[in-house]
């Protein structure tokens, strides 16, 4: 069993519909955008790298394009909208509302917003996303392109994410991932919650 290390003090306050280790939200239509992003150049990887709000040791050499992210870590309802998040929004819309359909909101929110590249050859340490948004957001991963050596890592259990598949992850429980194959793992991230 996997324990979500949650104080005690939140527990209650935690979305119920969070997942304990890893939940598959189904398909996602990937199409109208994957070659879109398999084509962004490297420079444009690098110059969004560079200015990233998430920069943690344990993400070793993945690099990321963030659209949106939260104003202050344990405020998941406050969000900042990156200039690029204008550019992209119309295309990467229909794939989160398709991703987040099966928790029924009636009202629902994107606190974070981003892709994430993982090189051949690299890995994302084992950690717990220590914030307080984390409680009440469902991290979701929606795979752009990976290859059969890619696995994330949940407790002691290994998954390997199809491309065009959507799949919450308990970020309160230890995760993690590898790239073992010859190619980029590239992921939507996006983090979701109920609007109260």
């Amino acid at each position: 069993m996997i324990a979500t290390l949650m104080p005690k003090d939140q527990t209650d306050l935690a979305s119920p519909k969070k997942a304990k280790t890893v939940r598959e939200l189904g398909a996602v239509d990937i199409s109208g955008v994957r070659e879109d992003i398999l084509n962004l150049p490297q420079s444009l990887w690098q110059s969004e790298d560079t200015g990233k709000p998430n920069k943690f040791e344990q993400l070793g050499k993945t690099e990321h394009i963030v659209f949106r992210f939260v104003k202050d870590y344990d405020k998941h309802w406050e969000t900042i909208a990156y200039p690029i998040w204008d550019e992209w929004k119309d295309r990467l819309q229909p794939l989160m509302d398709q991703a987040t359909k099966a928790y029924g909101y009636q009202k629902g929110d994107f606190s974070r917003v981003m892709l994430a590249k993982l090189p051949p050859h690299s890995k994302i340490s084992l950690h717990i996303d220590p914030y307080g948004s984390s409680y009440f957001t469902h991290k979701i991963h929606i795979p752009i392109q990976t290859n059969p050596e890619v696995e994330f890592i949940v407790g002691r259990s290994r998954y390997h994410f199809e491309e065009g598949y959507a799949y919450e992850v308990n970020n309160k429980a230890l995760h993690g991932g590898v790239n073992n194959g010859e190619i980029d793992r590239i992921n939507l991230i996006i983090e979701y919650f109920e609007v109260e």
